[in-house]
């Protein structure tokens, strides 16, 4: 790797500005294959400017990484992957290791040559995700695996997936749980799509007969799973950050086209998810348009809409500039995902109010062919996916509020002597 230009605590913004300029002016190359310019970007430190040293970076302050994107944009340079690998995976092996994993992973996920899927919920468990029943148990040089896991996006073409597996049935549900990657390419590892309400079908289920992952494929320690998988999702509830799509020249360079189809492929399964969001861009426009834009109903409806979200915004901006900061992300996760949950509802609502009995059409001749009724039927998962309102209220309760948990007897038992859904 080349070493590093400047010392962080020299560091400004003109000056992070000024040295990545030059970099790229010496060595941004469109015409090279995507993996050969990520190899190159990962080797200047580039790429992940405020990862250790260590770990392909630089060790300068978060907010450096906005500042190297923003002009890397601007001057139309192909970036790092998108996806889970990248906005999940990463940050939790940086977090919580063990070396030979970072070493081993990380490489492969900044240039994209390996991608990544979550493999936690389970259909017995439902919004319990310490009350996971798929097992592993230690094989020789390798972890045994059987159970089953559900809504689980990407499972189809991952290489390797984000397991959360029980490893002591003695231990209490929180503290018997280990946190494995496994190899998605097995034949002990079957995945099937889940064909959802609105005729997409994002999400699959995986069943584990027998699957195999190395032994020492643990992020983390052996029973200590769920303090990894907080990491994970508090990364996860970002609200949607790296779901954000990305635009790239059209020009047929070869970085840029490579760069476009690894994306597109990556899109497909979120491409529903602005129906689920309520399509709040839309309202203004469909009032006019069926002539509401003067009722006064309708335009309270829109107006609150509105605001939501712009007070979501904030949410999230004050979360940005905390990240920039160097905080790892905390509680206002689940503020930002509640606030994100509230905005889709009033907006289906107002959508609702606007079109009338015609929100239940479907099809060509529909209001925006449809588009309105995959609204609707959409909405819901929004305050489910990434963990449900109750659970982002509870965490709110307890993390923040300071309020007692919720009555259990469950926290100290062992877990095979708890009741639980076979």
């Amino acid at each position: 790797m080349d070493d590093p230009v400047s010392d962080a605590a020299s560091l400004t913004p003109e000056l992070v500005r000024d040295e990545l300029r030059e970099w790229l002016g010496d060595n941004w190359d469109p015409d090279l294959s995507l993996l050969d310019w990520r190899q190159r970007l990962v080797s200047s430190r580039w790429a992940v400017p405020s990862w250790p040293a260590r770990w392909h970076g630089r060790g300068w302050p978060a907010w450096t990484e906005d500042i190297v994107a923003a002009e890397m944009a601007r001057q139309g340079v192909v970036g790092t992957p998108v996806g889970s690998g990248m906005g999940l995976v990463a940050p939790t092996l940086l977090a919580h290791g063990p070396d030979p994993l970072r070493e081993r992973f990380l490489p492969a996920i900044l240039t994209g040559q390996e991608t990544w899927c979550q493999l936690f919920s389970e259909p017995g468990s439902g919004s319990d995700l310490a009350g996971l029943t798929t097992r592993a148990e230690a094989d020789g040089e390798e972890w045994l695996v059987n159970g089953q896991k559900v809504w689980n996006t990407s499972a189809h073409h991952a290489d390797f997936g984000m397991l959360l597996v029980r490893t002591d049935w003695n231990a209490p549900k929180h503290r018997g749980i280990t946190y494995l990657a496994l190899p998605m390419d097995q034949a002990g590892v079957l995945v099937r799509p889940l064909r959802q309400i609105n005729g997409h079908a994002s999400f699959n289920e995986v069943f584990l007969t027998d699957a195999r992952a190395p032994l020492d494929h643990v992020i983390g320690d052996v029973g200590d799973g769920w303090r990894v998988a907080q990491t994970t999702l508090a990364y996860e509830r970002r609200f949607g950050a790296f779901f954000s799509g990305r635009r790239y020249d059209p020009a047929p360079r070869r970085a840029f086209a490579e760069a476009r189809a690894e994306a597109e492929e990556h899109f497909k399964p979120y491409i529903w998810y602005p129906q689920r969001a309520g399509r709040v861009d839309l309202l203004i426009e469909q009032a006019r348009t069926t002539g509401q834009a003067g009722d006064p109903v309708v335009r309270q409806a829109v107006a609150r809409t509105l605001a939501l979200q712009k007070v979501s915004g904030w949410t999230a901006e004050r979360a940005r500039v905390a990240r920039a900061t160097g905080r790892q992300p905390g509680p206002e996760g689940s503020i930002g995902k509640l606030a994100l949950s509230g905005v889709a509802r009033s907006a289906a609502a107002a959508h609702s109010l606007i079109a009338k009995s015609s929100a239940l059409l479907a099809g060509p001749d529909a209001p925006l062919a449809g588009t309105i009724t995959e609204i609707l039927v959409s909405v819901p998962a929004q305050s489910i996916a990434g963990g449900t309102d109750e659970i982002q209220r509870n965490i709110l309760a307890e993390r923040i509020l300071g309020l007692p948990r919720e009555p259990s007897d469950d926290r100290n038992r062992p877990f095979r002597d708890l009741p639980r859904n076979l």
